[in-house]
């Protein structure tokens, strides 16, 4: 693909999404960075690095996903909570940094469901039902081995669930952030329930895709009864899963409207679309000849949509918002090798000028220490996980 004029790039343009008046369409994509204290409390050195994504010119930064209740929630050491005071303190710094260059932040609450890879609350895992995952637990989030069977979840675990959710939305807003994300993608909890091979309830938290999308939809709706209008809501959902590239919704189509339908009846006011592959124009395209993203928007009721996959490629970055395939992108590798991507692209960077991503930069570990010593040129290992999936497109 050839990109566009220097200095005049489609994702320069200013955007909107719920409350929020963003200065460009580019947003940094949520990446597990495992660096948080060992209780789950946001350090300042997550402060430093979030800043510099705002620093660097992004309209808007969405956090790496954080566990919203002390039971179950939690995926993998060192990742930060919303839960308790000193969780809200921590990410009040964080926040503080980002909004002191004037940029937005989004936090995303996420529940890991039967893809936990430690038993951090001596308790089991828990799922829709009690079925394990399919493949190992990831080297690169500390574990190893076949998945646990998970618990199957009953009626008070949801309950429980969704609490968890609407206390973390709350804490979020507590600690000074512009909206919250809900994380039904990538095959963690709430993905799971929306999945046929995973979910086989037969309550109203299952069957047919309506029925596997209660939990999400409920969830939403809980969220944005709990913070009002003022403060942005989106919901972000996958075909594929971390442990499951392959995966696409059995319906098709039909199960693509269902599902952007019902999130947008909650009340929601964008979705995030995460990763459908680097080539996102191709492999995002459905049956009818639409992309997966289109379908979202139209479904929605022409909510706005943030496309994830490979948007770090200028020219199709380009052809996602010119081709109104999406109204904003999401950037993970590409944000870690550019943090000041925007800056450089409204100065007339072209492809050519900006760093490649090097693997090397999360190795052995995925931790911001590990970053940083990449980038002075040395190596080393402060924290259990390798890198982590979620920085994948």
């Amino acid at each position: 693909m050839t990109s566009p004029q220097a200095g005049s790039h489609s994702a320069l343009r200013p955007a909107r999404i719920g409350t929020l008046g963003l200065k460009n369409s580019l947003v940094v994509a949520p990446m597990t960075r495992v660096s948080a204290d060992a209780d789950g409390t946001p350090t300042t050195e997550m402060a430093d690095y979030y800043g510099e994504f705002a620093v660097g010119g992004f309209g808007l930064i969405i956090t790496e996903g954080t566990y919203t209740d002390a039971r179950h929630s939690q995926g993998y050491r060192n990742q930060p909570g919303l839960v308790s005071d000193r969780h809200v303190h921590g990410w009040r710094q964080v926040v503080h940094r980002v909004h002191e260059v004037g940029v937005p932040i989004i936090v995303q609450l996420m529940h890991a469901g039967a893809l936990s890879q430690g038993n951090y609350y001596g308790a089991e895992s828990i799922a829709p039902s009690a079925l394990a995952p399919r493949g190992e637990m990831m080297p690169e989030y500390g574990g190893n081995g076949r998945w646990p069977i998970p618990r199957a979840m009953e009626y008070d675990d949801i309950t429980q669930v969704t609490s968890g959710f609407v206390s973390a939305a709350r804490n979020a807003v507590d600690a000074g952030f512009d909206g919250v994300e809900i994380h039904a993608a990538n095959g963690y909890l709430l993905d799971q329930f929306l999945t046929d091979y995973t979910n086989h309830r037969t309550d109203s938290f299952g069957g047919d895709v309506s029925g596997r999308m209660r939990l999400t939809e409920q969830i939403a709706s809980e969220i944005r009864r709990a913070v009002g209008h003022r403060v942005t809501v989106g919901v972000r959902l996958s075909q594929t899963k971390i442990n499951d590239f392959t995966y696409r919704w059995p319906g098709g189509v039909s199960d693509a409207e269902t599902i952007f339908a019902a999130v947008s009846a909650a009340g929601v006011d964008y979705l995030h679309i995460a990763s459908e592959g680097r080539n996102f124009v191709e492999t995002a395209r459905m049956t009818d000849g639409r992309t997966i993203t289109q379908i979202a928007r139209e479904a929605s009721g022409l909510l706005p949509v943030i496309a994830n996959g490979g948007m770090h490629d200028l020219g199709q970055t380009a052809s996602v918002l010119d081709g109104g395939h999406a109204d904003l992108v999401s950037l993970g590798r590409g944000a870690l090798a550019n943090p000041d991507l925007p800056c450089r692209l409204a100065q007339g960077a072209k492809m050519t000028d900006l760093n490649r991503f090097d693997h090397s930069m999360l190795e052995p570990f995925a931790t911001l220490g590990n970053a940083r010593r990449w980038a002075a040129g040395g190596s080393g290992s402060d924290g259990p996980v390798r890198v982590a999936a979620d920085t994948r497109e």
